[in-house]
């Protein structure tokens, strides 16, 4: 594997290895969007792991970019000037994030991944490994974490062996609506917007009929009553707004009207342009 002069990095963690790792929503779709932007003759792509070390061991990886690289049976070449580039610039926009390991799209770690692991080790102490499978091999997004440990017998390295460690991914609601789309099966499109309302409302009816037999099931003393959840469920009901139900269909359709009205300028808007540019192009030929 290709070698570049030493560059000092700030150190993420110490002599002991990761618990545990967290990552954010906007990792896992800059890794989805980078595999798909991949060149043809790829089949997987790997990238860089931005982040912090928690307290409590858990690495907290907020950030990521793709890392050209090319890969065969018995070697791997990183382009290790991009990704020195690549972090400079980050850490111009936020040095607290700092390298804390790298990810590849596939399922499960390859044969390439020892070498790759190898200098990332040389990067930041105990990195970890995150791997996505956007070949949805069993069936859904499989992701997992993994942190490597060296086999020796006595004096003379063996090999690594990467070891699972427990992954907490971090989303807002907004975040999990998209990523439960992206990772339970393959879709020819993505829902519009009056697909994703009605896929929306259907789990929501779901929940609440949940709530219902939850409720019914404490009434009649079949569950014994959690004062968690029944706090939690008089906070939901007591945020609501308490509106008739003509005011709610005003509302309602006042905001469809509304989002129709911005489509409608925005097909106009798009057409006009379309309209400048051909007229543009024929002044010029002309």
């Amino acid at each position: 594997m290709a070698t570049s002069p030493a560059l000092l990095f700030p150190s993420t963690s110490s002599s002991a290895s990761p618990s545990s790792a967290r990552v954010e929503a906007v990792v896992l779709f800059n890794v989805c969007d980078s595999y798909v932007r991949r060149p043809d003759q790829a089949d997987r792509v790997i990238g860089t792991l931005l982040g912090s070390l928690l307290p409590d061991g858990t690495v907290h990886v907020r950030n990521s970019y793709v890392v050209p690289h090319s890969e065969s049976a018995d070697q791997v070449a990183i382009d290790i000037e991009y990704h020195h580039n690549m972090y400079a610039s980050h850490q111009k926009v936020n040095p607290k994030e700092v390298i804390v390991g790298w990810f590849s799209t596939g399922f499960g770690v390859s044969g390439g991944s020892t070498l790759i692991h190898e200098f990332y080790s040389r990067e930041v102490q105990n990195p970890i490994h995150l791997t996505v499978d956007t070949g949805f091999t069993r069936g859904e997004a499989s992701i997992k974490a993994y942190i490597s440990s060296n086999l020796s017998l006595g004096d003379r390295h063996l090999a690594a062996q990467f070891q699972e460690i427990p992954l907490d991914l971090k989303m807002i609601e907004a975040e999990k609506a998209g990523f439960e789309i992206l990772k339970s099966t393959m879709v020819e499109k993505l829902p519009n917007d009056l697909e994703g309302m009605e896929s929306s409302m259907e789990k929501l009816y779901i929940l609440i009929d949940e709530i219902y037999k939850y409720v019914d099931d404490v009434v009649e003393g079949r569950v014994a009553p959690d004062n968690i959840i029944g706090r939690f469920i008089s906070d939901s009901v007591a945020s609501m707004p308490k509106l008739t139900p003509a005011t709610f269909d005003k509302l309602f359709n006042d905001k469809i009207q509304d989002n129709l009205a911005l489509v409608y300028l925005s097909s106009i808007t798009r057409t006009q342009i379309s309209i400048a540019e051909k007229l543009n192009t024929a002044a010029q030929v002309l």
